[in-house]
């Protein structure tokens, strides 16, 4: 049996991937459940709450389809990534896209009603597989109550996954309180390396796919060889440059201001002024401001321009090629916590990660936390090579001066830029993972292994049992 795989370790020689084909060729369809194969469709209800939740949805959609012997049916709630993977969302994704203890308190009723919706919806839908991605606070009640539904019915039910780990390593008791979700989740799919063997440790079912940021690589690098020490995304800045104008001198900053709305609102005024504290140090300053898919965020940002201190570019969320375009023209970056910091890492962009929530949200996370760094790559390092400016520590006047210091100081930059290809390593599918999958008797053309690959082959095989 061969299969090859994603190589990302340690090691001496030069390993390449080549893009994936669209052709897949099946040798079994034992991996679909006997009531799939008798209905001939494979039903799966799947629920993601926020931006970068829809593109790991879509993802692992595009990798179901292309991987089941039978046609699949989608319901659920996403974004307009997964949509464009077929799934007529039952409401606005950004009605469940709330993040924090007390900023969801003004949200709880509608909560509330969407999650009584989405159970009834689910169990209307008869599906074969639930798949929630992220969003915890929801995704977990509704695994929950759907269980329950089930059991007081005396019905089987269908097979539960959730898709990225809750961030069990980064709380006081974190890991304890994984025993609980093995009564109502069958199987984490984890995108870092430590959490597989921390859920199973706690008796629940796991398996490291590898983080989803590396498909940015395979997308834009289509039909190019991508080598073991090439994990990164080069975007043509000065193409990004003269489409916009941006004078020859000028110093341009990239925002990204985060992709709720909630977020959004607490932390751009933050980056207004910080830039206002800029321009005197810049005098041709430009501000390239990421905005999310998400239409409440973008009527926000594009009101708030009207009174920005420096001139400003909006670049739309879901254009991939366009923002790493962006990140390549621009000299630093300053983003608020998410994934942006990994996409930062794919562009090798030194950046300055920024956080701020409820005042009581962030005395528990002081209270609650047992790690001291906010942003996934210096917590996989251990180390602080990101800057980060957080809770009171994040104001205008920090911000301008760690963004003046990390702009003038060329050892701080290659600093990040080196800690950018030890990050890479690390959210690589290891070879363990993909031997379990030969075992299990899976085959396909080309022998290639994404995130979301492992993760639609992990589903399918699940679905037998």
């Amino acid at each position: 049996m061969l299969l090859a795989a994603i190589r990302c370790t340690k090691i001496k020689s030069s390993i390449c991937l080549k893009s994936p084909s669209r052709r897949y060729l099946w040798v079994s369809s034992r991996f679909v459940t006997d009531r799939a194969a008798k209905e001939e469709e494979l039903r799966i209800f799947i629920v993601a709450g926020e931006v970068s939740g829809d593109t790991i949805g879509s993802r692992l959609m595009a990798s179901l389809k292309k991987l089941s012997p039978v046609p699949i049916r989608f319901s659920g709630v996403g974004g307009s990534m997964m949509s464009k993977q077929g799934l007529k969302s039952l409401f606005p994704m950004d009605n469940i896209a709330v993040m924090g203890i007390w900023e969801l308190l003004p949200h709880l009723y509608n909560f509330r009603v969407k999650l009584k919706e989405t159970v009834e919806a689910a169990f209307m839908f008869h599906p074969h597989v639930v798949v929630t991605v992220d969003s915890k606070g929801f995704s977990f009640r509704l695994l929950k109550q759907l269980r329950a539904r089930y059991n007081q019915q005396g019905l089987d039910g269908p097979v539960h996954f959730h898709y990225v780990a809750p961030s069990f390593w980064a709380w006081k008791g974190g890991a304890e309180r994984l025993k609980g979700l093995a009564e109502f989740v069958d199987h984490v799919l984890c995108i870092l390396p430590n959490e597989e063997a921390g859920c199973q440790s706690k008796g629940l079912a796991a398996t490291f796919v590898g983080h989803p940021i590396l498909e940015d690589v395979l997308e834009l690098n289509m039909g190019k060889e991508i080598a073991l020490h090439e994990w990164k995304i080069t975007g043509n800045g000065e193409d990004f440059r003269k489409t916009y104008a941006i004078p020859s001198g000028a110093t341009v900053i990239t925002l990204l201001p985060g992709s709720r709305l909630q977020e959004v609102t607490r932390m751009l005024p933050i980056f207004s002024n910080t830039m206002k504290l800029l321009k005197d140090s810049f005098p041709e300053l430009v501000t390239v401001i990421h905005v999310a898919p998400n239409q409440l965020v973008d009527n926000f940002i594009t009101r708030a321009i009207h009174k920005w201190p420096v001139p400003a570019i909006l670049i739309p969320g879901g254009i991939p090629h366009l923002k790493y375009d962006a990140f390549n023209a621009s000299r630093v970056a300053l983003c608020t916590s998410g994934t942006v910091a990994m996409e930062l890492q794919l562009a090798r962009l030194p950046c300055l990660v920024t956080y701020r929530a409820h005042f009581l949200t962030e005395w528990v996370i002081r209270y609650k936390a047992k790690i001291p760094y906010i942003s996934l790559p210096n917590i996989l390092l251990d180390s602080p090579v990101i800057p980060e400016a957080l809770f009171q520590a994040c104001t205008p006047t920090k911000l301008a001066s760690s963004l003046k210091e990390l702009m003038n100081n060329t050892v701080l930059q290659q600093q990040q830029v080196v800690a950018a290809e030890k990050v890479m390593e690390l959210i690589c599918p290891s070879n363990r993972t993909v031997n379990n999958l030969q075992q299990q008797g899976m085959r396909w053309r080309p022998p290639i292994y994404t995130p979301s690959m492992i993760a639609a082959s992990t589903i399918l095989s699940y679905a037998q049992r």
